[in-house]
């Protein structure tokens, strides 16, 4: 049986899938482009950084003899963190940009976080498109490996999302939850091995890094994308336990305090 709240989300599907179109339509609606903004900007960041790094700076990474193994890594890190970015930054601020909408119709509150999750993945798969047209033009795609990729980003898409509907509703009660997040979040970002591998650290530093739940993620990323092999399944464990308890904190909070957002509002 599917828990009540999520019944009531799936019930107001049609009011989801609608506003993930308008917002997704909203966005280039008054450019002359339109649309193609959202092929234009993945596509230069992932010639930017093939560019830069492999042909000008020619960086190379220890063990992989490709000189786009670097370029791959970075994309690799930077898109999928662009998508936890989005979720929870979105997340975290979602129940506060739409107060209005909240005062004035009746609807399932969960269905917000449900419309930033969609219009992320929706954004994140043009993008993940984009990098494996690349992928296939330099000759570097994973092959069959790329279907590890999915459970990956189911946890993923858990944790950022169990995190953001936490962020949220403590974000009504307490405005500074937002701006705090958004400090940590850069912080987060470079504590995290997305520009540098994770083998150049100290051996204190690599031990830290283990309490950072990103890192086995982005890290099982990168070893799909540049490696081509399968993930650590085993160092997912931890983050997938974690993912697990912030969507049930998340949704916990969210019960109790769900009516009191509206007068808090």
């Amino acid at each position: 049986m599917m828990p009540p709240m999520l019944r009531a989300a799936w019930d107001y599907r049609s009011f989801i899938l609608g506003s993930v179109k308008r917002e997704f339509q909203s966005r280039y609606r008054s450019s002359m482009l339109g649309i193609s903004w959202t092929f234009i900007q993945p596509l230069a960041l992932i010639i930017v950084y093939t560019v830069v790094f492999s042909q000008i700076i020619s960086v190379k990474l220890p063990g992989v003899e490709s000189g786009f193994g670097y370029s791959i890594y970075l994309c690799a890190g930077i898109l999928t963190w662009g998508l936890f970015a989005e979720i929870t930054q979105r997340g975290t601020a979602v129940f506060l940009e739409q107060a209005n909408l909240l005062k004035k119709i009746s609807f399932p509150r969960l269905c917000l976080p449900v419309i930033v999750v969609s219009t992320a993945l929706l954004n994140f798969s043009i993008i993940l498109g984009l990098f494996l047209i690349f992928l296939l033009l330099v000759g570097q795609f994973p092959g069959w490996v790329i279907l590890a990729m999915i459970p990956v980003l189911l946890i993923q898409l858990a944790l950022a999302a169990g995190l953001g509907v936490t962020l949220g509703v403590l974000n009504v009660f307490f405005r500074d939850v937002g701006q705090l997040y958004a400090v940590i979040l850069q912080f987060w970002f470079w504590l995290t091995p997305i520009v540098y591998p994770v083998a150049i650290l100290p051996d204190a530093a690599q031990q830290l890094m283990q309490l950072n739940p990103m890192a086995p993620l982005i890290g099982a990323y990168q070893t799909i994308f540049v490696q081509g092999s399968w993930p650590d399944w085993v160092s997912l464990l931890p983050v997938t336990l974690l993912a697990i308890l912030l969507c049930v904190l998340g949704m916990h909070l969210y019960r109790k305090h769900g009516h009191d957002m509206v007068d808090e509002l």
